[in-house]
């Protein structure tokens, strides 16, 4: 078992949110279409970011080759999200995201 933790600043994200060339460098399509659907998308790139981040400290100890951009969130139809590497979905992954104004937070699980 391995847990990974991430914060980051979401005023950071106010200029990647309004350049979509830099949005790609970083995101899934799906993660663009859900954060861009927000009225406060950074927050959500934040809050996204933070999760990838978690996910690729917990897991990079047995996988050196794991890419940032391997790592995906997705909502399920309940709206819990789901980790995707690689988009393939990884079911002994669990993570939680959180936000405010200033600050997305998220923490990562592998069992």
């Amino acid at each position: 078992m391995n847990i990974g933790i991430d914060i980051e600043e979401v005023k950071r994200f106010d200029k990647y949110a309004k350049d979509e060339d830099h949005l790609k460098k970083l995101f899934s399509k799906d993660e663009i279409s859900y954060c861009m659907s927000k009225k406060y998308p950074q927050q959500h790139f934040a809050a996204r970011f933070a999760a990838k981040e978690a996910v690729w400290k917990a897991l990079n100890r047995s996988n050196k080759k794991l890419l940032i951009t391997d790592i995906s969130v997705k909502n399920n139809l309940s709206g819990v999200p789901e980790v995707y590497i690689k988009n393939k979905k990884q079911k002994n992954v669990k993570i939680s995201l959180s936000h405010t104004k200033t600050y997305a937070a998220a923490a990562a699980i592998i069992f």
